[in-house]
């Protein structure tokens, strides 16, 4: 049995290959996997939870931390294994004692976009994945640089793609995460697009992005997706930051946020006041991995699950009364956000749930909702919030499909008869 060897220079290659095609084939595979995760039994899927064990964690020594996720599909099984920066708790007030950062002036930049303490160390993973056959025997052993990033934002697009108006996207951050989150965005709906805002910690952290954006050939089709596509960039070295924040958010009808933040990253206000409730919204939260990391207020996600008693004085955008996580069980035990916001699991739904609409329709009826028009009315142009903290699942489903693509394509290198 041949193994492929993908580095990160052939992942690279083949992830930019990808048309629009390739991405909703990629997507709708993961799909099925996060709904066999959320709904599968062992007796009928490889990919049910009771299938994937919870990742290890381990120091690795100089503020370093190695994670171990192992996972089984219905067809392979195998393991990431990565290094990443520490990112130690705040010394200060909690996010949540904190509140917002409506104290910061114009003129100075909020704290939570000040250089953060592992901002000499990359908190990018990197490391490798395995992919094993039914048999155990290797089919695949793939550079996990790239490949996490860009499994996390396929994972995060579910929902994007639903909705029914994404003229205007605000993206935290500026690395790989942030990378693929706009690239993706273009390739589903780019025709649709008109301002992409980049809030970043600093410009010159910005400027890989940038010019990679505008001067590499693999974005010459995505930048001149239409007539009316737009990038702005801001950060907080800016005099009229937080001016310009509450903009950003507010008009946003995307809001991407990708980076490592230990306090949230706008106040809480800009989309819990009444103002900021009349727009619906997708919000992604995908940069935050641990108990004391927080990129949202939690009071946002408070509101979010408030029941909606509907005897407000103001037209506001429709919400769930849930947040839609990646995995139920894995994010009560390390999403900040959610965690700091005090929401139970009763509060929670998974995207594997969500993303058969017809199928979690049944259940929305079930629990006393309105089925498939009212829980599609939501999805698309209500207020929803994701948040992911990364499932080895994504990781084998996604590396899976690309070793076979690499086959196709003659990509990589093989090895026979490993």
């Amino acid at each position: 049995m041949p193994l492929t060897v993908l580095t990160d220079s052939d992942v690279h290659s083949l992830l930019h290959s990808l048309n629009r095609e390739d991405i909703l084939a990629l997507q709708h595979n993961l799909a099925e996997a996060l709904h066999d995760y959320s709904t599968g039994t062992q007796e009928t899927s490889g990919c049910c939870s009771a299938n994937q064990p919870q990742r290890i964690s381990i120091p690795s020594g100089n503020d370093q931390t190695t994670l171990f996720m192992p996972a089984r599909t219905g067809t392979t099984t195998g393991v990431k294994i990565v290094t990443l920066a520490s990112v130690p708790a705040p010394k200060t007030s909690t996010a949540s004692e904190t509140g917002s950062v409506s104290s910061v002036t114009p003129s100075s930049p909020a704290p939570s976009v000040k250089p953060s303490v592992t901002s000499s160390q990359s908190t990018t993973p990197r490391g490798s994945l395995t992919v094993l056959d039914g048999a155990g025997i290797p089919l695949g052993f793939i550079n996990a640089e790239e490949l996490t990033a860009f499994r996390t934002a396929l994972a995060s697009t579910l929902i994007f793609s639903k909705r029914q108006r994404v003229h205007s996207i605000t993206v935290f951050g500026a690395g790989k995460q942030a990378y693929w989150h706009i690239r993706l965005a273009l390739i589903l709906r780019g025709a649709e697009i008109h301002h992409i805002n980049i809030i970043n910690r600093s410009f010159t952290t910005t400027e890989p992005l940038m010019s990679e954006i505008y001067t590499s050939k693999d974005w010459s089709s995505l930048r001149n997706a239409n007539e009316k596509l737009r990038f702005s960039v801001m950060s907080g070295e800016y005099r009229d930051y937080a001016r310009l924040l509450k903009e950003h958010v507010r008009s946003a009808d995307v809001i991407f946020m990708c980076t490592p933040a230990t306090s949230p990253l706008f106040p809480a206000e800009h989309l819990t006041s009444s103002e900021g409730r009349r727009k619906g919204r997708y919000v992604s939260l995908i940069g935050s991995y641990k108990p004391h990391m927080v990129e949202c207020h939690p009071d946002v996600l408070k509101q979010a699950v408030e029941p909606d008693h509907r005897h407000h004085h103001h037209k506001h955008a429709e919400k769930g009364g849930v947040v839609v996580v990646d995995s139920l069980e894995a994010c009560l035990k390390e999403a900040g956000e959610i965690i700091q916001a005090g929401i139970g699991a009763e509060q929670l739904v998974e995207v594997g749930e969500l993303v058969m609409v017809r199928k979690a329709a049944l259940k929305e009826i079930e629990m006393g909702g309105q089925g498939e028009q009212g829980l599609k009315r939501w999805l698309e142009s209500g207020n929803v919030i994701y948040k992911s903290v990364g499932l080895g699942l994504m990781d084998l489903c996604v590396g899976e499909d690309l070793v076979s693509l690499a086959r196709d394509r003659d990509m990589g290198t093989t090895i026979d008869d490993f």
